[in-house]
């Protein structure tokens, strides 16, 4: 897929050789992308990556990455500072958008961008707020332990659960990736919640942190912050859970950075109350 605009610029597919140039933007944005996010980006959607290029040269991106037939989402929209102005942004916007097809899209846009997002069809749902701050120290909660390989398929499940698509491919290497941790809380042989803990460009990251309750996400967050104490931890959570913004602020963490989630049209009922911190703004 390619586009050439009046400007001459060339919109292809990127691909994961091309992340760095990407997550650097992102990085300059001040957005803290996750150190080792790429592969588990391009697991889910490797064809949902977009680079526009003059001469040859990277100036703008996007990712529009598809989840099963119904449901995708938008992220890494990005244009190269010295380059903006120029058209060059909705051009790549416009190629991309083209690869979900009739599907209902998502993203979390920043506030300056939410009015242009508008006007392309995206419908405010909630806003997400992302709180940092230094890790508390914690004692060692019940019921959590580090997940394994034999709790893959209940940690799927649960998240369909939470989500609006079913997403195996993305989990199997967003679970593992270099430097992810992740931990389960157990009720005997149930699982009432899962999270992971990164590290990011300027501090670790969580997400996703769901959890039956605010019982669980307490306990699922002391052991994601446990190892990191005094380390500076960011997590993004939706407004519209508010023990979520409770059990940030608890933590001593503050306000620093707001993003709007946005639709196109319906999304499947999730268990929004159950999303105690957003899995990443890149890919929802």
């Amino acid at each position: 897929m390619t586009s050439l605009a009046p400007q001459d610029l060339v919109v292809t597919r990127a691909t994961i050789e091309d992340w760095p140039v990407i997550s650097g933007w992102a990085a300059d944005e001040g957005w803290n992308p996750g150190l080792s996010d790429g592969p588990a980006f391009f697991a889910q959607d490797p064809d949902g990556f977009f680079l526009g290029r003059i001469d040859g040269e990277p100036v703008s991106a996007i990712s529009v990455a598809n989840y099963g037939p119904d449901y995708a989402f938008l992220g890494c929209y990005l244009v190269r500072p010295d380059q903006r102005g120029r058209g060059y942004g909705i051009t790549t916007w416009k190629t991309a958008l083209a690869h979900a097809g009739n599907r209902t899209v998502g993203l979390d846009g920043v506030v300056a961008q939410q009015g242009n997002y508008r006007q392309s069809g995206f419908e405010l749902a909630y806003r997400t707020i992302r709180f940092t701050g230094p890790a508390p120290e914690a004692a060692t909660p019940e019921r959590v332990r580090p997940a394994g390989p034999a709790d893959l398929a209940a940690v799927t499940a649960y998240d369909s659960a939470c989500y609006p698509a079913d997403r195996p491919r993305f989990l199997a290497a967003w679970l593992t990736g270099d430097g992810h941790r992740t931990f389960v809380r157990t009720d005997g042989e149930r699982l009432t919640g899962y999270g992971v803990i990164r590290p990011g460009r300027d501090s670790l990251r969580i997400g996703p942190l769901f959890a039956d309750g605010p019982d669980d996400a307490r306990a699922l967050f002391a052991a994601l912050t446990a190892e990191a104490a005094g380390r500076e931890v960011a997590v993004d959570v939706p407004e519209t859970n508010a023990p979520g913004i409770a059990l940030a602020e608890a933590a001593g963490f503050t306000a620093s950075f707001e993003t709007a989630r946005m639709y196109t049209g319906p999304v499947r009922d999730f268990a929004q109350d159950r999303v105690f911190g957003v899995t990443t703004l890149e890919l929802g």
